[in-house]
């Protein structure tokens, strides 16, 4: 029998972006550990296959809501369905971002712009949507796929590493107005993981050889890594840390 510090049974936990890689790995964990979650993508079709496929194990406690995490007025009225139909909110996992690698120099405004509202903006307006029926319940954990990239950056990443250092900042700025409330705020920061978003890297020899050089643990992280850090943050076990990022990264940060 598992502690009950880390007993989450029973509560209903939204993760964005969750029709895939880090996301549904992220559901996944939540659905193991008790949870009702709500999957949540703009991709209809993907988020309704990811949801069957989690069913087929699952069953009921696996619900979908599609709507555009960028969208103000779809993120209200998005997040009020879901309070509606399956239950109060009491996780919540902003997931949802993209990459795009480019030169600054050849950075569209566009592209900038995609990656702002994708990789930040989504995690402001759904964070502050669902904490808004957090507070009169005094409760709540929210976590925030942040980055490696939150602390380091490489060449051709300047626009992805902005948004994802603007997100460990959210997180701390969230803990700070949310924490008298009752709600927790924190972060994962995941190093190299082997998802569909990384796929071209994880076949790039050079570039893996020198992942698994620069990280003492060997080897890139693989999705369920990070279901363990999520855990802990969304359980009882966390309930006196707040504005903090995790980094599960192999250990990549602590080295030169």
């Amino acid at each position: 029998m598992s502690h009950p510090l880390f007993d989450i049974t029973g509560k209903t936990a939204l993760v964005t972006g969750s029709s895939r890689g880090i996301g549904k790995a992220l559901a996944k964990g939540l659905l193991e550990a008790g949870c009702t979650v709500v999957l949540n993508g703009r991709n209809t079709t993907a988020l309704k296959a990811t949801g069957a496929e989690l069913a087929a194990s699952f069953g009921d406690r696996v619900r979908t809501a599609a709507f555009d995490v960028t969208d103000v007025e779809a993120v209200t009225v998005g997040i009020a369905r879901v309070e509606e139909e399956t239950g109060p909110i009491g996780i919540l996992v902003n997931n949802t971002g993209v990459q795009h690698r480019r030169p600054l120099l050849e950075f569209t405004d566009d592209d900038w712009h995609r990656l702002l509202d994708t990789n930040l903006t989504s995690a402001f307006l759904v964070g502050r949507e669902v904490a808004r029926r957090m507070a009169p319940r005094r409760h709540g954990k929210i976590v925030n796929i942040c980055s490696l990239q939150s602390e380091a950056v490489r060449p051709g990443i300047a626009a992805y590493s902005a948004t994802k250092g603007g997100l460990k900042m959210l997180t701390k700025g969230m803990c700070a107005d949310l924490g008298p409330l009752g709600i927790q705020v924190n972060g994962i920061g995941p190093g190299y993981f082997d998802t569909e978003l990384t796929s071209a890297l994880v076949a790039d020899e050079e570039f893996s050889a020198w992942v698994r050089k620069r990280t003492p643990a060997g080897r890139w992280g693989a999705v369920d890594d990070l279901v363990g850090a999520l855990l802990f943050l969304a359980a009882p076990a966390s309930d006196f840390v707040n504005g903090q990022v995790l980094y599960v990264d192999g250990g990549m940060l602590s080295v030169l």
